[in-house]
């Protein structure tokens, strides 16, 4: 279906169709109560309400007539500052924390100490090791993962000032050059988190520059003590993604199974659902079920699907709604993007809401605290209370709803799954059909799109009309984290999405890509790299293009965008590419635009620093079109062909 503009409708029927369900059982959702919350508080979307110190709320207003200063003297500018800096380091947390454990598990899988787990991957192992300085030669696995795992801990509590060893082993030579004489190399990311809560709170950091470039390190932070070391420590424990066709959106759910939802970000629970799911399958066909159904919601979604080819739902949005089927047995949580509201809206359908980290507990739940060394039994806890929930659904007559909305996608588009494709092609140089591609304007450029489903921007199908233009251009999109899901169900991660919405240069790069692989039809135009910690996959691309070109990441015709942003992890990661020197589009608008120097800084004078730009856009054509211009121009800095 087609608009008057003649732009194709994305709306999910599924969506639609439990949102009237919803309102007909007078079920709150998130879009109601955004809608209860409008207008939203100005001083906030500007940046300018500082709550750092009792002598406020101070709230600039940088217009017109009202206060300049807060009671403590501080401006707009570091106001902005401040508030962003401390959302970045919100970021940073959730990722390195995120990693720390992974890097904990490792130690414990080589010590003998988590017998549930086990090294997967020994070629990555091999390859992590071998740039981090990890001897190999005539050792045994546990003992190289060990050694692994304790470079990443000794760089948790380094206090020598020395360079991060996920620095100094995962950096391109180019980057840590520029990055060690912009001052944006860090040694300890907990220090480095310290300082910047410190230096942001009252009566400190009162330069805004300063706070500026405290940011972009916190970026730095992010992506090699976060979603670096979680990406590798992950390969090594749960297996490289490989390419593998899988099933999305809400027809995955089947009315006759037990249904297990996982959402969260960490595999290390999940990975043990969908084992032992089929280890205990009698269980569940003994309680009249067909089998154990897991499948992911936000990041354990992209997990679990590029791993192992579990079915993959839905978005964080969409968590409520996949709830108010009715068919959702249990859903089991770990951390991040866990909207409180979960558990109290499982209980109207007498769904199992069932939290398993410490620090993230609900009232209403079922807490099932999850450890590696008791990871199998929990796992079986879990599924268990899946089980005996099915039975009171189906005793108790539950009416259920499940769309039939469905898709398929192609998954497991990691660095290495896609050097093997292109070896296809060019054995000697898998690289080299890419470049040439890019020289010639076959592909004009590439955008990684990434981050969340922002209900504020939904409606209006942002991310699919901004990437549908950006293929329609010739850019080859690549894409992380909840964006998969919004992208898979409008049906861009299949090979008649390239036929459907790539240019007709790109659409004949993907098609002889697909040929020579042997796939029998083109690649996608949209490339599932994983989830949110895998966006230091994208960085690992451009970095091994940039290096076989001999230039900087900054100097490639490529951009990446948050088209609807809504976490603190989104201002971390955007932060890093920033300090890589790539345009960033974001929408909705960060909270920046009360600072007049925020604004000059990250659309003027941060390109002659090191190339990172911001571009804000809420209407996706023209999003579309700014990002083009950007990689035109990189195109022309570098002589290549203007197409």
């Amino acid at each position: 279906m087609d608009d008057k503009a003649g732009r194709t409708d994305f709306a999910n029927p599924g969506d639609i169709e439990l949102l009237r369900k919803a309102e007909r059982e007078n079920i709150q959702l998130g879009t109601d109560r955004l809608k209860k919350m409008m207008p939203q508080c100005g001083f906030g979307e500007l940046g300018t309400c500082c709550t750092l110190c009792y002598l406020g709320p101070c709230r600039i207003d940088p217009f017109d007539s009202g206060p300049k200063l807060g009671v403590c003297g501080a401006n707009a500018d570091v106001i902005v500052a401040r508030n962003f800096l401390r959302a970045a380091v919100g970021g940073a947390s959730s990722h390195v924390g995120h990693a720390r454990e992974l890097v904990l598990l490792l130690l414990d899988v080589a010590e003998g100490k988590a017998p549930a787990y086990r090294i997967r991957d020994e070629a990555k192992l091999l390859s992590v090791a071998s740039r981090l300085g990890v001897g190999t030669d005539g050792r045994t696995v546990d003992a190289i993962a060990a050694d692994v795992a304790r470079k990443a801990i000794e760089d948790f509590g380094r206090q020598d000032g020395k360079p991060m060893n996920w620095i100094r082993g995962r950096a391109s030579k180019k980057e840590y050059e520029k990055w060690e004489k912009l001052g944006l190399i860090v040694s300890n990311p907990h220090n480095e988190i310290e300082t910047a809560m410190h230096r942001t709170s009252m009566g400190n950091d009162a330069d805004p520059m300063n706070l500026w470039v405290a940011t972009l390190r916190m970026g730095i932070v992010d992506n090699f003590a976060g979603l670096m070391l979680a990406t590798d420590i992950s390969d090594i424990l749960f297996g490289t993604p490989s390419p593998k066709v899988v099933s999305a959106n809400y027809a995955v759910i089947k009315d006759g199974s037990v249904n297990i939802a996982c959402h969260g970000h960490n595999p290390i629970m999940a990975s043990k659902l969908v084992e032992w799911a089929d280890k205990i399958e009698g269980e569940a066909t003994a309680a009249g079920a067909d089998r154990i159904n897991v499948v992911g919601i936000c990041c354990i979604g992209n997990e679990l699907a590029t791993r192992s080819g579990a079915s993959y739902a839905g978005h964080l949005a969409q968590a409520e709604l996949f709830l108010t089927t009715g068919a959702i047995d249990a859903m089991v949580v770990d951390v991040q993007c866990i909207w409180p509201s979960l558990a109290t809206l499982a209980k109207c359908y007498k769904t199992r809401f069932i939290t398993t980290v410490p620090f993230v507990r609900n009232p209403e739940a079922i807490h099932v605290e999850f450890h590696p060394e008791t990871a199998d039994e929990r796992a079986k806890e879990i599924l268990r209370h899946g089980i005996a929930a099915f039975r009171e659904r189906k005793a108790g007559g539950v009416e259920t709803c499940i769309p039939k909305a469905s898709a398929k996608m192609l998954t497991g588009i990691s660095v290495e799954a896609l050097v093997s494709v292109l070896s296809a092609v060019d054995a000697h140089d898998p690289l080299a059909p890419v470049v040439n591609a890019v020289v010639s304007g076959d592909i004009l450029g590439a955008v990684g799109v990434v981050g969340c489903p922002n209900p504020k921007l939904r409606q209006s199908s942002m991310t699919e009309r901004m990437v549908a233009e950006l293929l329609r251009n010739d850019v080859l999109v690549v894409t992380t984290g909840c964006t998969n899901h919004i992208l898979a169900q409008a049906g861009f991660l299949t090979s008649e999405a390239t036929e459907k919405y790539a240019g007709k240069k790109l659409r004949g790069v993907l098609a002889a890509l697909g040929k020579a692989a042997g796939l029998g039809a083109p690649l996608p135009p949209v490339l599932h790299m994983g989830s949110c910690v895998d966006n230091s996959r994208i960085y690992d691309l451009l970095a091994a293009l940039a290096d076989k070109i001999g230039i900087e990441i900054s100097q490639l015709p490529v951009a990446g965008s948050a088209p609807e942003f809504i976490t603190e992890k989104a201002i971390s990661i955007g932060s890093f590419f920033l300090a890589a020197g790539i345009l960033v589009h974001v929408a909705p608008p960060p909270r920046v635009f009360g600072s007049p120097f925020a604004v000059d800084l990250l659309t003027e004078k941060l390109p002659g620093i090191n190339g990172g730009k911001a571009l804000v856009e809420t209407d996706p054509e023209k999003a579309a079109a700014g990002i083009i211009a950007h990689i035109r121009e990189k195109r022309q800095a570098l002589g290549l062909a203007q197409v």
